[in-house]
């Protein structure tokens, strides 16, 4: 069984419910999510072994996200217990034009206040056949950032694969620090995931001829994106995803993934989506499990698209699919007919 470590924030993630606005009502739901906290899920829900790293408080909070994690398979056993408090972000779903809104109350979290200190990456490590962690996490500050580069270095020398999501948040850090970070951060980096709008935020590399808005992307322009970003840091694979949003309800939804030779784009769903929190790491997840499980550049992507286009009819930061499910829609069964 393959062994994948992901490192970032778990947050408490607090919602009206439905696609009521904030304090529309007194009640709100009480969930946990975040980046890499999301692949992990993922990843344990395809069979795999499944690891987590982060810093969690030690009260009843902090352990009730170590359990949610742990309710899904994940091993929990390499989260650090220490810090005063969980991060928190606020989630207005959107629907139709109105879009969805978060609100981050991140700050001091236990993780954001970790030290390099907290974590031993070559026991961590131990047996790892892949590290994934996203930009979402060096953002949190210089000290989480040196921990990143310390994670990279230990994985690079024990010859586990890495892949980075960019995944530019821009209440975080300015794109001038992400530039910075991530620059160094990528020489470590063997697959990189990027959107329509990461690449052009962190390196400033975009594609040409497209309008995210307007439902005009350019195919050959991603390929370019693609080249440029492995040129640049020498990846052996650019995935990038390719979402078209008519409205907040309804968006059109497809990856493509650039192994050095070829471009291979996957179909193209249109989702009627629920809830497209977690989308992006629901594509990653899929995309670190297709490729660990042998499957050739099509078959990657396609699994990779298909796993994330279910996603966003979940409720929830979690993906919370197998993988006979998502081979029968990569597979072309798209129907959403009743299964008896």
């Amino acid at each position: 069984m393959k062994r994948i470590v992901t490192f970032g924030e778990i947050m408490l993630r607090l919602a009206p419910n439905g696609y009521y606005r904030f304090f529309q009502n007194d009640q709100m739901q009480a969930t946990f999510g975040g980046g890499e906290a999301n692949v992990a899920v993922s990843l344990a829900n395809y069979g795999m072994d499944s690891v987590y790293v982060t810093k969690l408080p030690k009260h009843a909070i902090g352990q009730a996200a170590v359990d949610s994690l742990r309710a899904f398979g994940v091993d929990t056993s390499k989260i650090t217990r220490g810090g005063d408090r969980v991060g928190i972000y606020f989630l207005e779903k959107g629907a139709s034009q109105r879009g969805s809104v978060c609100i981050y109350d991140r700050a001091y979290s236990a993780i954001q206040q970790a030290q390099t200190t907290d974590f031993d990456w070559d026991t961590i490590f131990e047996g790892a056949d892949w590290f994934h962690f996203t930009g979402i996490t060096p953002a949190l500050g210089p000290n989480v950032v040196e921990i990143c580069r310390e994670a990279c270095i230990a994985a690079k020398a024990k010859g586990v694969k890495i892949s980075c999501d960019l995944n530019y948040r821009g209440k975080l850090w300015t794109r001038e620090e992400a530039r910075a970070a991530m620059t160094d951060l990528c020489q470590y980096v063997d697959v990189c995931i990027s959107n329509e709008e990461d690449a052009k935020d962190v390196f400033g590399i975009e594609a040409e001829d497209t309008d995210i808005y307007g439902g005009k992307l350019n195919h050959e322009g991603y390929k370019s994106v693609a080249k440029q970003l492995a040129d640049k840091f020498q990846f052996e694979k650019v995935a990038i995803t390719l979402r078209t949003s008519i409205s907040a309800s309804d968006n059109d939804w497809a990856g493509m993934l650039y192994d050095g030779e070829s471009y291979c784009f996957s179909k193209t769903y249109h989702l009627r989506i629920v809830d497209r929190v977690g989308g992006g790491d629901s594509f990653g997840g899929g995309l670190i499990y297709a490729l660990l499980s042998g499957k050739d550049t099509q078959k990657a992507i396609e699994f990779a698209v298909a796993a994330s286009a279910l996603k966003h009819s979940i409720e929830g930061d979690y993906n919370r699919v197998g993988v006979a499910e998502v081979e029968k829609l990569a597979g072309g069964d798209g129907s959403g007919r009743v299964q008896r």
